[in-house]
């Protein structure tokens, strides 16, 4: 065994940063603003994600997400290594993703998607569904339809229900 020090390799430190610029950046309208001196992410001028980068000296590299009601608590509470409650934003359900201690790359994503779904207009919200990126699986085939057709600018549709008396469909 080597008794030198491990070195970081240069760079190393900007890697998760590279790495949630890319997830965040791959999102249909999504851009990056610097706000507060830190990176930020949008869609259509809303904020979706929030770099915290050791902010007011606090000991981690983190991303600031919106969670569904709820979530925040369940996250914080089943992993409090890695998730915690941000500042400012915070008390209004986001949630804080630790990104320096070897984090779950596909989890991170799979919140960025969440998040972005959170607030993108529900046109863009229908285009990643029919890309493949957001709800994993369509309920129903009719579902899926009226996805299609939100993005068609035709608006959704209601789904063809059988006839109960002779069961063809109207």
């Amino acid at each position: 065994m080597s008794s030198k020090p491990r070195r970081k390799r240069p760079g190393s430190r900007r890697a998760p940063v590279q790495r949630l610029r890319a997830i965040c950046l791959a999102l249909p309208e999504a851009t990056e603003k610097l706000a507060w001196g830190e990176p930020t992410w949008r869609v259509r001028g809303r904020l979706f994600a929030q770099l915290d980068d050791h902010h007011h000296g606090a000991e981690h590299l983190a991303v600031w997400l919106p969670a569904p009601l709820g979530e925040q608590e369940a996250m914080i509470f089943t992993d409090p290594a890695r998730f915690f409650r941000p500042p400012y934003v915070g008390p209004r359900g986001w949630v804080g993703v630790r990104i320096d201690r070897r984090p779950d790359w596909t989890q991170v994503a799979t919140l960025v998607e969440q998040a972005y779904r959170l607030v993108a207009p529900p046109r863009l919200c229908a285009l990643q569904a029919v890309a493949g990126r957001g709800p994993r699986r369509p309920r129903r085939a009719d579902e899926l339809l009226c996805a299609l057709q939100a993005v068609a600018g035709r608006g959704p549709r209601r789904p063809r229900r059988a006839d109960a008396h002779n069961g063809r469909t109207r």
